[in-house]
């Protein structure tokens, strides 16, 4: 063959090979205990400092979190543990309980137990980040997705359902899904009453949509806390701070839910930022 063209030829694989997307590297797990997928890379990016509070900061929801914690546990002893979807009122601590719950049971696991947050917007990239994770049986990893949810038109939620259960691979053992999401079955109302009205087999039509709830075997509801929950959780921040927590944090207390119209624990925990600014106090 021709120089000119043998010359030409490497010329172009040269540069294909330059706009070829790099192989993704596997993530090196003994780096930290926490990591963030990158759906554009195919990586997982340590996090170094996990935004978590101490479990028993976490008021008013006892029942499920100590559900959460037994099926964190189990599943970091490498017994049988479900897939869990934390649903229902904003701002009551459901993100805070899984990272608090991963920080309380990796510190007595046996073996690395690895958190990993998916962003909704990711979940296609999924079955690429199962594939990583299968890779390492000697771990344990929980992918967590915040504030899940769909929209119409969104068919991501059928990649989710096939890695969940579904799917001819299935989820690795070393790994289990939690999930939050305001919405119990994941979809808006409308959506649902949308698909049953034109569908040729309503029923049908709807159990499409509410069978990916169905995948998480654990369902852990969270409600809106009452005056007494409420305060009970300012209070549990205040001692914990060593912030005074007499009759003139309750008082506060009260009127800063007052002019924010609800009651949660996110709420309490800005009323506390307040609070503890206001003396010229740091947290932390």
């Amino acid at each position: 063959m021709d120089t000119e063209i043998v010359r030409e030829l490497r010329r172009i694989a040269d540069a294909l090979e330059r706009l070829a997307p790099a192989a993704p590297r596997p993530a090196e797990w003994a780096v930290a205990d926490a990591f963030a997928w990158d759906a554009e890379g195919l990586a997982a990016v340590p996090v170094a400092a996990v935004a978590a509070v101490p479990l028993d900061l976490l008021r008013g929801i006892d029942r499920v979190r100590d559900l959460l914690v037994d099926n964190t546990r189990r599943f970091a002893d490498g017994l049988p543990a479900n897939n869990t979807l934390l649903w229902g009122a904003r701002g009551m601590g459901k993100s805070s309980l899984v990272k608090a719950a991963h920080a309380t049971v990796k510190a007595t696991a046996a073996v690395r137990l690895v958190l990993i947050e998916i962003h909704r917007e990711d979940i296609a990239t999924l079955p690429h980040l199962l594939r990583q994770l299968r890779a390492s049986p000697g771990l344990r990893f929980i992918v967590f997705c915040d504030d899940l949810s769909f929209e119409a038109q969104d068919q991501s939620y059928k990649s989710l359902k096939a890695v969940l259960e579904g799917g001819i691979e299935g989820r690795p053992e070393n790994v289990v899904f939690y999930a939050t999401s305001n919405r119990r079955h994941l979809l808006p109302r409308d959506m649902m009453e949308n698909e049953r009205s034109t569908a040729i087999n309503p029923g049908e039509a709807v159990e499409e949509k509410v069978s990916l709830s169905d995948r998480f075997g654990l369902w852990l509801g969270f409600h809106k806390c009452s005056q007494d929950e409420y305060l009970e959780m300012c209070r549990g921040y205040a001692r914990h701070y060593g912030l005074a927590d007499g009759e003139g944090m309750v008082a506060a207390a009260i009127e800063w839910t007052a002019t924010r119209g609800s009651r949660s624990g996110r709420v309490a925990w800005q009323f506390i930022q307040d609070f503890a600014g206001a003396q010229g106090r740091r947290l932390g």
